[in-house]
């Protein structure tokens, strides 16, 4: 029985997937991987999670969590059981988007981390949800506690990540994606194209969701996400 990985994104850690815990079955023996923090590049983060955890693997990853997920499909494809990518994206880094990690990473290294969050929430969360306190705070916190050094570091491994869609056609196994519908940072053409290229990957969207949809919309997420997982189960 494959067991399930869970992938968190940018700067976020397990309680990233806190909601999505209790509709994993327990035969799965759910855990979250914390590779992203201790690597320097996407390939390195995959590797870890091969070489850490044995056997047939359900990879759930979210935003660069998905981009992880891929690439270890990538390299070790006969492990892979099932992948489950949210709000994720295929494709190399843009030259307009390495240009704004670069500025950003400039006023990490000075300290400024809150300055550069708080003005970017409106593209972590759809409208309605950008101004829940208690929703914004679960997410600063974990930013905040991640610190400026891994956020440096994160968003250079974004700014070097491969090209995942030569080897999606390749992908054999299970996939379900999902993408928030007002998604700006991983819009939905990216999870089209995703979606498209896997063969017979299932497609949901998350209705009024931005990125973050594990926060923003968990009873949504999970009843897909549990019902989705339960063919890994029996």
């Amino acid at each position: 029985m494959p067991q399930v990985i869970l992938l968190p994104g940018l700067a976020c850690d397990a309680r990233l997937w806190q909601s999505q815990m209790s509709v994993v079955p327990d035969r799965l023996s759910p855990v979250a991987s914390d590779a992203h923090m201790r690597h320097e590049r996407i390939e390195d983060m995959a590797a870890a999670v091969l070489r850490e955890h044995a056997g047939p693997l359900v990879l759930v990853g979210a935003s660069m969590g998905g981009m992880v997920a891929m690439e270890a499909a990538r390299q070790e494809p006969s492990r892979i059981a099932g992948l489950a990518l949210l709000g994720t994206n295929a494709q190399p880094e843009s030259a307009e988007t390495y240009a704004l990690r670069e500025s950003a990473i400039e006023l990490f290294a000075a300290g400024e981390v809150r300055e550069v969050l708080e003005p970017n929430l409106v593209f972590a969360f759809h409208p309605k949800r950008a101004d829940d306190p208690a929703l914004v705070q679960r997410y600063m916190a974990m930013m905040l506690d991640a610190g400026a050094g891994q956020l440096i570091r994160q968003n250079r491994a974004l700014m070097q990540r491969p090209d995942a869609r030569p080897h999606l056609r390749s992908v054999l196994c299970p996939t379900l994606v999902m993408c928030g519908e007002q998604d700006l940072l991983t819009p939905p053409a990216c999870s089209r194209e995703i979606a498209a290229l896997i063969p017979g990957s299932a497609m949901r969207w998350v209705p009024e969701c931005g990125h973050m949809l594990t926060m923003e919309k968990p009873r949504f997420v999970n009843a897909v996400l549990g019902e989705w997982l339960q063919q890994f189960a029996s």
